[in-house]
């Protein structure tokens, strides 16, 4: 498996992951993951847009030249009422279910940290669906702990 930044190239192949992964989220979620039809196609610009920046993290894995995986993640700017002004946030990580717990995504976050420790970025920060406690599981293996915990109450 290679680990490698994404280029604008890899976009397309990218997109048929996101939308795997918003169905999962709107079915384990579908009050808080409520998307518009073809979520994918309104990531396109700003994948495109990440492949190029910087300031963000946007990682592919490939087995034989085929995209397996992905993991999106942006430098964001704090509200000024606190000491941090900046920390890094990760969007979506996804593997393709045949090549879970191999490791792919772990190394995926770990390249993460470590590109946005070279950036100088003090945080970072993630969300996990409720229902996702393999994914918290894997955070928390890879240094992260639950700092809030978001409510919702539909009306």
């Amino acid at each position: 498996m290679l680990i490698r930044p994404a280029s604008t190239g890899d976009v397309p192949a990218v997109l048929p992951m996101v939308a795997k992964i918003c169905a999962l989220h709107e079915f384990w979620d579908s009050a808080k993951y409520g998307f518009l039809t073809h979520p994918e196609q309104r990531y396109e610009k700003w994948l495109t847009r990440l492949a190029n920046s910087e300031r963000s993290v946007f990682l592919v894995s490939e087995n034989q030249a085929q995209l397996i995986g992905f993991l999106v993640a942006t430098i964001e700017q704090e509200i000024p009422i606190y000491r941090l002004q900046e920390f890094a946030f990760i969007h979506d990580i996804w593997v393709e279910s045949e090549y879970r717990k191999n490791g792919i995504a772990r190394q995926m976050i770990i390249q993460a940290v470590e590109r946005f420790s070279q950036m100088g970025i003090k945080q970072i920060r993630l969300d996990t669906a409720n229902a996702n406690e393999a994914s918290r599981r894997l955070f928390a293996s890879c240094g992260f702990r639950i700092s809030t915990i978001e409510m919702l109450r539909e009306l």
